[in-house]
């Protein structure tokens, strides 16, 4: 998935970025609402990990701004503010979901999947095409029963090619869903990870180019 996480804590905004990089998911971090807003026109995000009150446009104001314009977008609020009150307003300007300070980590993580889940079609619980199962709960990958260990990226490519059914996904696509916005969108990382996954998952292979488009598990 694709996460932003706009918090003007430094030291917990990366915390938050790297807990979630493990998961994996590619995050984005905001350190203010604009730049938040401004990252929001351009990436198609999963989920956004808001913390409430943030510098320059409060962070009311942007979930108000993401629910308006109608994004797929799912709203994980954050905040110190811990009364019932506290969380009915957060709720009630459109957030999805309330998480207060301090909170455990694997909590935001689960909170975080499961919004996730709630952005696009629901994944059945194991992804299967072609010899292949990947369970994304347990971050396992089979191929014929075999077990495959993938790196991060690997796998989270392998999983946009089984959720496209067949489809042919292009590299910018893979791009905007398994990395965040610092790659060089010129740069030949997807590539070199298809190559990767092809040697891993072993022979016939079943990952295709489809030349000038993509790539597909047909």
């Amino acid at each position: 998935m694709r996460v932003l996480v706009a918090e003007d804590e430094p030291l917990l905004a990366a915390a938050i970025a790297e807990w979630l990089r493990d998961e994996p998911h590619a995050v984005d971090v905001a350190p203010d609402g604009e730049s938040a807003l401004e990252r929001l026109a351009v990436n198609q995000y999963d989920v956004l990990v808001l913390d409430r009150d943030l510098p320059v446009v409060h962070g009311d104001e942007v979930c108000k701004q993401v629910v308006a314009s109608g994004s797929p977008t799912r709203v994980l609020m954050l905040t110190a503010a811990a009364t019932v009150t506290d969380r009915v307003d957060g709720l009630g300007l459109g957030a999805d979901d309330y998480l207060t300070k301090p909170f455990a980590f694997p909590e935001l993580a689960a909170r975080v999947l499961a919004l996730g889940r709630r952005s696009r079609p629901a994944d059945p619980p194991v992804l299967r095409r072609a010899g292949l199962a990947l369970d994304p709960s347990r971050h396992e990958v089979f191929r014929d029963g075999r077990y495959v260990p993938l790196a991060k990226k690997e796998f989270a490519v392998l999983a946009e090619l089984l959720r496209a059914d067949g489809a042919t996904v292009s590299a910018e696509q893979l791009l905007e869903k398994a990395w965040d916005e610092h790659v060089d969108p010129f740069t030949g990382v997807v590539r070199l990870t298809i190559l990767k996954l092809r040697r891993k998952l072993g022979d016939p292979a079943v990952v295709e180019t489809v030349t000038g488009v993509g790539y597909r598990i047909p």
